[in-house]
């Protein structure tokens, strides 16, 4: 019986147990997009990235368990530490992934993975309804981008103590929720990001939500090259560097289980 390749790998961390896990499969070839939504669903993490080769780089999808998206950081940086850690591919190799956010790249930058992800800058919008009951707390300035809304809140305190009433959120037209502040200690910002529309209650650690992070940080403490510190209960740490239209986000991953799938 043939069997697929499958590891559980802690993203933006390199200590076990922290970080965003992701699960990482090895597809010898394209797989129907209804197989790998019941994989995710199995799994039941906040992503499951699918990589199959091709002739130039690969291709990447990412699934929650409900739902395939677009962008996906922690499973991309899962995705290249699994490819260089399992021997698949040379640690001086730029990594080229063909997925439905345009090409990305990943590359090693002394001890931390680099990947070139899309800026997705967010605009000013109106305060939509509830969403302040929902949170619990009043922001101080609500955007949205294609994907989600950013909000900043008054203090990292409020961030970090932040229980929003799930249920409410799922009625918002996004996919998520960032929240965030300035930080107050060794970081430049500390940011959550909840999903519950795409069956991620809260996300530990999300690369794509620094897409929209970077460039609206890099405006407010006029530098390009920030940390972040994502504050959930897993916490993360992304160092990202505005480069015009794209985002190179910086972090580490740790491999915590290999195995193979099945079914």
């Amino acid at each position: 019986m043939p069997t697929t390749p499958c590891f559980h790998v802690d993203a933006f961390t390199s200590k076990p147990f922290r970080g965003n896990p992701a699960a990482v499969c090895l597809l010898a070839a394209a797989k129907p997009a209804r197989w790998m939504q019941a994989v995710a669903a199995e799994m039941n993490l906040s992503e499951t990235a699918f990589v199959s080769p091709m002739a130039r780089g690969f291709r990447l999808r990412w699934f929650t368990p409900q739902v395939e998206v677009d962008l996906c950081g922690h499973a991309t940086l899962a995705t290249a530490h699994v490819l260089w850690s399992e021997g698949l591919a040379a640690r001086d190799h730029v990594l080229v992934f063909t997925t439905r956010s345009g090409v990305l790249t990943a590359a090693q930058r002394s001890d931390r993975i680099e990947l070139d992800f899309p800026a997705r800058p967010a605009v000013r919008c109106k305060v939509p309804a509830g969403l302040s009951k929902a949170l619990g707390v009043t922001p101080v300035f609500v955007a949205r981008n294609q994907d989600d809304l950013l909000v900043e809140l008054a203090s990292e305190r409020q961030v970090r103590s932040l229980q929003p009433n799930l249920t409410a959120l799922v009625k918002l037209p996004v996919r998520g929720v960032i929240v965030t502040a300035r930080s107050s200690g060794k970081f430049d910002f500390v940011s959550r990001f909840f999903a519950p529309a795409v069956g991620v209650p809260e996300d530990p650690v999300t690369g794509s939500a620094h897409c929209g992070l970077a460039p609206f940080w890099a405006e407010r403490l006029g530098r390009t090259t920030l940390r972040g510190f994502q504050a959930s209960a897993r916490g993360g740490i992304v160092e990202v560097e505005l480069r015009g239209e794209r985002v190179l986000l910086r972090g580490t991953a740790v491999t915590v289980v290999r195995g193979e799938l099945l079914a």
